[in-house]
């Protein structure tokens, strides 16, 4: 039977979230399931609560601890990644710097100097992961969850190794775009493609019907410019949180001018495009609540939080919308699935750069994870995205090679950035993020004199 590694267990809620998701498939539920963190009083906690769960329903899936991350690799069929190197600290970091010059990241996650730094710090310990797979568990599949995922499914694929990566951008937008045009999730078919947290929804219908005219209209009207206000009759949505669908005005106007709906909120997204966050009264004008991702991490109730997900899925075990267990289960079982992944681009996006890192819609089978060919995006939509991917090339070239003016090339490019700093800002801010987060960046220390 299937042994699934988990690396990265310890994590707020997230990790218990993908074990019940594995228990929800009665045919995984006789594996083995490791769980490996480098902090023990983290893992114990999930560990407690994954046994718990094992032992609620009757199940006989073994459950297994340890911080030694080479034996939970150990004969492992597949490998979820989901951790956080320099954990909060790092984060604070990776924000606060760059706000103190006036780059204002939501999240940090993805490009920008936070998306960057956080890459860096993680380029090492994926090569760590696969150096270990290579000589215990060679054939095993990575499924990666860490973020910027772009980057590192991108810098896996250069050193070698196989892996897709998995984001629930599209399942949570696409849900979005059901309620706003009122059709119920199960009758909305649409394609997606382009790269992670910047995907187009290509197609959005109800049968042979094109749901985007209704999706422009009522988005028109429930998130106008910020200087008509709201129409009252159409209230932003409400079964919205403020994350995503309740400040959507920024998506809404993405839409209006590019001619297509795309996978990430308006908070996150609006931090790696040049249009929405060049001064704070910008910010205010699209965004009038904040949502800072860093703030609500430190502020997270992590053992409240945990106990609800455990009784939740002790009561009823159902899975989430989440693709690592349903592409677990497919391969297991030879029963395919679609899922949407993150895949190098050999042939699926013709006008994106070859080799790069895109999120497409995947087919899954007991052979493996198969990336379905797209073709062309949209000339437009095609455009931005390789904004992104300028970064994420010099990002990735950096990690490879321990050059370290490849990260302040990369940081010149990014389109936040650069629309705010000029290029001595830039380097005296890479400069600072390099000394503040040494501990993690051993490959960049400076030469001794």
């Amino acid at each position: 039977m299937a042994k699934i590694a988990i690396i990265g267990a310890g994590g707020n809620v997230f990790p218990l979230r993908l074990v019940g998701d594995i228990l929800s498939h009665p045919e995984l539920r006789d594996g083995t399931l490791a769980l490996m963190d480098i902090d023990p009083s983290r893992l114990e906690r999930t560990t407690g609560a994954a046994r718990s769960l094992v032992a609620t329903h009757g199940f006989p899936t073994r459950i297994e601890a340890t911080t030694d991350q080479r034996r939970a690799l150990e004969g492992a069929d597949y490998v979820i990644v989901t951790f956080q190197i320099g954990g909060l600290e790092a984060f604070r970091l990776d924000v606060e710097i760059p706000r103190r010059y006036g780059v204002d990241q939501t999240v940090g996650d993805t490009l920008g100097p936070g998306g960057v730094f956080r890459f860096l710090r993680s380029a090492p310990v994926f090569q760590r992961i696969v150096a270990d797979l290579r000589e215990v568990s060679p054939r095993a599949l990575l499924i990666n969850y860490v973020n910027p995922m772009a980057m590192i499914c991108w810098y896996l694929d250069r050193i070698g190794y196989d892996a897709v990566g998995l984001c629930h951008s599209i399942q949570g937008t696409s849900r979005l775009m059901a309620r706003q045009v009122g059709v119920p999730y199960d009758q909305v078919e649409f394609l997606a493609a382009g790269i992670n947290h910047l995907a187009w929804f290509l197609r959005f219908q109800r049968g042979r019907h094109n749901l985007y005219p209704e999706l422009r209209r009522v988005m028109g009207l429930r998130y106008p410019a910020p200087a008509n206000g709201h129409d009252p009759e159409m209230p932003p949505d409400p079964e919205a949180d403020l994350y995503e669908g309740r400040a959507e005005r920024l998506r809404t106007e993405m839409m209006e001018a590019f001619g297509y709906f795309h996978t990430e909120s308006s908070h996150h997204s609006s931090e790696y495009s040049p249009y929405f966050r060049k001064n704070a009264a910008l910010v205010a004008e699209y965004l009038p609540e904040r949502w800072d991702y860093y703030e609500r991490c430190a502020a997270h109730d992590d053992a409240g939080r945990m106990e609800s997900l455990l009784a939740e899925l002790s009561a009823t075990l159902t899975p989430s919308f989440e693709y690592g267990a349903t592409i677990i289960h497919a391969m297991e079982t030879g029963s395919p699935s679609q899922i949407y992944g993150n895949v190098p681009n050999r042939g699926v996006i013709s006008n994106l750069p070859q080799g790069c890192c895109v999120e497409a819609p995947c087919q899954v089978d007991g052979t493996g994870v198969h990336p379905l060919v797209i073709g062309p995006l949209p000339p437009q939509c095609a455009a931005l995205i390789r904004t992104m991917v300028n970064v994420q090339e010099l990002a990735v070239e950096a990690a490879l090679s321990g050059n370290r003016e490849h990260v302040y090339h990369a940081i010149m490019l990014d389109p936040l950035t650069s629309t705010v700093l000029t290029l001595p800002q830039i380097r005296s801010m890479v400069d600072e993020l390099f000394a503040a987060e040494a501990a993690w960046l051993p490959a960049f220390a400076p030469a001794a004199a």
